[in-house]
């Protein structure tokens, strides 16, 4: 599966029916889905850089990352995010045996998940919604070894970036677990109900940002005013000189 770089970080060549078809079908792999505010972080931060380029694949979550794919490789690379990618392969999964687990957020907010897809023939085989704890506490804690046993086919990790990311690291380096591990961030809340997610017109032209922010300005100033700037200034970086 081809890798392009952009800015630091390798972004893969992907649809989202070829990763859902992945994820049903192969084990043990690890997935993240990278935005504009992830790879800047990742082009200051050599850790975050190291460990997402580890990952077997990084998806471009956002716009502008698949538009940036699009200008350096020429391809007809398009968005593939996480609230997608999960709610896809759920329904993908509908009538076979493939498990899934949940990892992060709240229980309110995974029980309504659970309750929205009752009445479909899906496997949820259990979820742990764990208190604010560092990924070191995390991994030593009782319930890792509930998941380990549950041994699930696709475990969906929701507790934001980039500390989903490096529990996703930590878990697969650290334990023998052959399930695949997938970064989701926000897609719980989306999927849920909870929280209100940008039309998606707005996502395909690149103006998602703006009804995010509007929603929580405090939250996410600093990510869209601050890091999408940066971002434009390090892919242009990149773009000179290729």
């Amino acid at each position: 599966m081809k890798k392009n770089k952009v800015l630091e970080t390798q972004i893969n060549e992907i649809t989202l029916d070829s990763l859902s078809k992945l994820l049903l079908s192969e084990s043990n792999l690890t997935v993240a889905v990278c935005n504009a505010n992830s790879l800047v972080r990742a082009y200051k931060n050599e850790k975050i850089k190291n460990i997402l380029n580890n990952f077997d694949i990084c998806t471009p979550d956002g716009f502008p990352v698949a538009m940036a794919s699009k200008i350096l490789y020429k391809n007809k690379q398009k968005r593939v995010d996480g609230y997608k990618i999960f709610n896809n392969t759920l329904k993908k999964s509908e009538g076979t045996n493939t498990s899934h687990y949940f990892f992060g957020n709240t229980e309110e907010v995974v029980n309504k998940i659970i309750e929205k897809y009752k009445d479909s023939n899906i496997v949820i085989s259990g979820y742990i919604c764990p208190p604010m704890l560092d990924v070191d506490d995390l991994l030593n804690k009782e319930y890792i070894n509930d998941i380990l046993n549950d041994k699930p086919d696709i475990i969906w990790v929701s507790l934001g970036f980039p500390k989903q990311e490096l529990f996703i690291n930590e878990l697969k380096n650290k334990t023998n677990i052959s399930s695949n591990l997938v970064g989701v961030g926000f897609t719980f809340d989306w999927t849920a109900g909870t929280k209100i997610k940008a039309p998606e017109f707005l996502a395909n032209i690149g103006l998602e940002w703006i009804f995010r922010l509007i929603q929580e300005p405090r939250r996410l100033i600093k990510r869209y005013l601050v890091d999408n700037f940066l971002f434009v200034i390090f892919f242009m970086k990149q773009y000179l000189r290729s």
